[in-house]
């Protein structure tokens, strides 16, 4: 069974940074690094479910024309629409995978710290809607803690496994620590980012 919302409210009712997203010196270089393993400059629209409090959010908002984030938590929602003020196109929802996954097609969807609070039946509902939803294109980047966290139904390598098992995509990245894997699959071979700037 996937985790549902009040998991989350009882983490956001005792910190608006339950993570330290904002202080810990391993996220903010998680963060550079997933910056740096994509390998396009600007990506026309990209999706980041999960978007919590909205710190990488404002990295990837300056990498494309369109942001739209999610996040189960009514208050993550309202912490990253602060997080993301200065950048006009970037839309924050609150929504629940897999069921409310947005319309339209993405050049780039982010799973970031999410795939673990799925469980093996919905993780492979978000994989399919990932795939079915990305532009010619398109990429996909997992970033995911690789040890088992109490209480989460599957741990960072159960969530890489079902992803390179069922991603019908081209691996072009894969960053793997003895804390976390990060990974980048591409719809073509190769991608060569050609553009100087977000258009």
């Amino acid at each position: 069974m996937s985790l549902d919302a009040q998991y989350f409210a009882e983490l956001y009712a005792a910190s608006d940074d339950p993570w330290a997203f904002r202080t810990r010196w391993y996220e903010r270089r998680k963060r550079d690094l997933v910056m740096a393993c994509l390998p396009r400059q600007c990506y026309a629209r990209i999706f980041e479910p999960a978007c919590a409090n909205g710190e990488l959010s404002v990295l990837l908002a300056e990498r494309c024309a369109s942001l739209l984030c999610q996040d189960i938590d009514s208050t993550a929602v309202s912490l990253a629409r602060h997080r993301l003020t200065g950048a006009p196109h970037a839309l924050v929802e609150q929504g629940h995978l897999p069921g409310d996954w947005p319309g339209g097609t993405f050049d780039l969807v982010v799973l970031s710290e999410i795939g673990y609070y799925l469980d093996p039946t919905d993780w492979l509902q978000v994989i399919e809607q990932s795939v079915a939803s990305l532009a010619n294109e398109g990429g996909l980047l997992a970033c995911h803690w690789r040890h088992p966290i109490a209480g989460c139904p599957q741990d960072g390598r159960e969530v890489h496994a079902l992803l390179a098992r069922h991603l019908p995509l081209y691996p072009l990245v894969r960053h793997e620590e003895a804390d976390f894997l990060l990974e980048y699959w591409s719809c073509q071979p190769s991608v060569v980012d050609l553009q100087e700037r977000c258009q």
